[in-house]
């Protein structure tokens, strides 16, 4: 089931990306796989997405770089060809601790990678995109998390404030470009079984915290996907500025 239609997805070497980018090309989307670091799991993404028979590319680049934004737009407009959706998936976060332990190099870093990538992508995407720019409209998808709503105290403040600047941004930006035939909505995943748990000091940090969780258990990577496909889907085209909470009832 090919269609004419492209998404981008950063930081889908792994995790949520990962499973987002099987899923587009389940479904017939060409996919460009953005990443930063893990060629190899890029690379096998890559090769397992085209037993799909659809379009698929790897652009390695650091998306907080604007000049690195624009080679990878660049890149997809020349080898996929016109954006259909903009997944803003890719996000850091560093070992647990108090927000009085945050060091500013680390601030900045976090707040660096999780939203100045999420301005920059989006940036290019709504001049590709937007009708005021001659585009056909399109969706732009942003992985916040339920961090934004609970602040995450003791463990990752400073993650947790990066992804409330990805919700008012979010609001923002759909705000701005609903009459201009694209839709900008959001997910917040709660504890999702990803290897991020892992740069975070704690693997097993799900299992310690899913007694707090109403359905008793952590979510998986492909469910968060199934949500940033229907936003990005005519199924959802009448939803702009919204939320998706993925989080078993927190």
């Amino acid at each position: 089931m090919q269609t004419n239609k492209i998404v981008v997805i950063t930081g889908a070497s792994r995790g949520i990306g990962a499973a987002t980018a099987k899923l587009f090309a389940q479904k017939g989307y060409g996919v460009c796989i953005n990443f930063l670091t893990d060629d190899i799991a890029a690379e096998q993404l890559k090769n397992e997405l085209l037993q799909y028979t659809v379009k698929c590319i790897t652009v390695k680049a650091d998306v907080s770089i604007s000049s690195e934004v624009q080679r990878l737009f660049d890149t997809v407009d020349k080898e996929l060809g016109c954006l259909s959706v903009l997944v803003n998936n890719v996000g850091i976060l560093k070992t647990q601790c108090r927000f009085d332990e945050i060091e500013e190099q680390r601030f900045r870093q976090v707040l660096t990678t999780n939203v100045m990538s999420c301005f920059l992508c989006s940036k290019q995407a709504v001049k590709r995109m937007s009708s005021k720019y001659g585009g056909s409209g399109g969706a732009i998808v942003n992985v916040s998390s339920g961090a934004a709503k609970s602040g995450s105290p003791n463990e990752y403040v400073d993650y947790a404030a990066s992804k409330g600047a990805i919700d008012s941004l979010t609001k923002g930006l759909a705000l701005e470009v609903a009459a201009e035939s694209i839709r900008v909505n959001a997910v917040r995943p709660g504890l999702i079984h990803t290897d991020i748990h892992r740069s975070g000091g704690e693997p097993n940090r799900i299992h310690r915290l899913k007694s707090k969780i109403p359905m008793q258990r952590g979510g998986e990577a492909s469910e968060v996907a199934e949500a940033i496909f229907w936003l990005a889907s005519e199924k959802s085209s009448f939803i702009t500025g919204s939320f998706v909470d993925i989080a078993g009832g927190l």
